[in-house]
């Protein structure tokens, strides 16, 4: 295993690189006994292969399995049967993969990625919120990169489902980006999920490390989940790498006038499954997974002519809170100062419904005292 990490933590030594040496090599080992001029041949830099010779970091190896398995973590190698085999499928897989929390389980359930903008709407917020809890709660392990916005939401609609999720990083596991997840990261080893990463200890969020992250999303899903995106966004790379994957791509279509969909509009536009619910996401994942998962097909017959059913408030509300709650919308957030006129009650009884729907996670707080409907 050591010579797999160092390997990975030598300079220059991308998924590429490393691909291209195995292939030659067969192992790690027979990498750093090759010759210079064989290293040569292979077009790899120069200082890559100085530093290959000098066997720069078999000392570091070491020392660097022994720090993760002191934060709790293991690292598996390319070889090692406990390698997600659809990660093993791709392309220039990473050769290492730093876990962290019930990693296995993760693996053994399908995965599905759920992405999008970091500088999401509500409504976006909202969609992958539902999507992400509808589809844990029935089994379906939810992977997103621990971004702000719309992987934030995803992470968080799984664990409130008590389903699992898989956050990728662009970091080492000792460095989560951005710093205010920190606590979601914990959130999600303690509930049962995993933070991968493919970067050693130490690593920086640097830019040119997410598209790695990105193609690590996409190799360990079943299919790729776009919920916001404007017209440059990283998703729409994520997308991308997935089709290159052969994973299946959906995506939530999204309001014409916002730049936040043109890239999912344009991803439906090109073919990607249109997403309005659960069921959408499902039928796309592999046969024998779908027709576990989805329920019998009903007769539409049989509720023709039947009045749509009101949408009902939960159970357990005050005559406050249930007016509070129908005032709200899950896509169109709204001031308190609405609120207070449109309620018709006094300040301190709608503070308190307001305070007693956010405890039972019924709403959501944004800026500027704007409420809008959990969904």
């Amino acid at each position: 295993m050591k010579t797999w990490i160092s390997l990975n933590m030598t300079p220059g030594v991308g998924p590429r690189a490393a691909t291209k040496l195995l292939e030659r090599f067969g192992s790690p080992d027979g990498v750093f006994n090759a010759r210079r001029p064989e290293l040569e041949n292979l077009r790899i830099k120069p200082e890559t292969i100085e530093s290959i010779m000098k066997r720069e970091f078999d000392d570091r190896a070491e020392t660097e399995l022994n720090a993760v398995r002191e934060l709790g973590g293991d690292v598996l190698i390319l070889d090692d049967g406990s390698y997600p085999a659809p990660l093993r499928e791709i392309d220039d897989p990473p050769i290492t993969l730093y876990v962290m929390g019930d990693w296995q389980a993760c693996f053994d359930q399908p995965c599905v990625g759920v992405i999008g903008s970091r500088r999401s709407s509500t409504y976006g917020q909202n969609a992958s919120e539902m999507l992400s809890r509808d589809l844990a709660s029935r089994g379906i392990c939810i992977v997103s990169g621990l971004a702000r916005g719309i992987d934030t939401s995803a992470h968080l609609g799984a664990i409130r489902a008590g389903g699992r999720t898989i956050a990728v990083l662009g970091t080492g596991l000792d460095g989560v980006y951005p710093k205010e997840n920190a606590k979601l990261a914990k959130e999600i080893v303690e509930s049962g999920g995993a933070v991968v990463t493919q970067f050693p200890l130490g690593t920086p969020p640097l830019k040119d490390n997410f598209p790695y992250r990105n193609r690590i999303i996409s190799g360990l899903s079943l299919g790729v989940l776009v919920v916001e995106a404007s017209e440059r966004s990283g998703s729409l790379i994520t997308a991308r790498l997935a089709m290159e994957q052969n994973r299946e791509v959906m995506a939530v279509p999204g309001n014409i006038t916002s730049r936040n969909s043109i890239g999912t509009n344009y991803l439906i536009k090109a073919g990607a499954k249109l997403v309005q619910q659960w069921q959408d996401v499902v039928a796309e994942l592999p046969a024998e997974i779908a027709s576990a998962i989805l329920p019998p097909k009903i007769d539409k017959t049989e509720s023709n002519g039947q009045p749509e059913q009101p949408e009902l408030s939960p159970a357990g509300l005050n005559p406050n809170e249930r007016k509070v709650w129908s005032l709200l919308s899950p896509d169109d957030p709204i001031h308190i100062d609405k609120l207070l006129d449109l309620s018709a009650l006094s300040f301190g009884d709608l503070n308190s419904a307001l305070v007693s729907l956010d405890i039972r996670d019924l709403l959501r707080v944004l800026p500027g005292k704007f409420y809008a409907k959990r969904i």
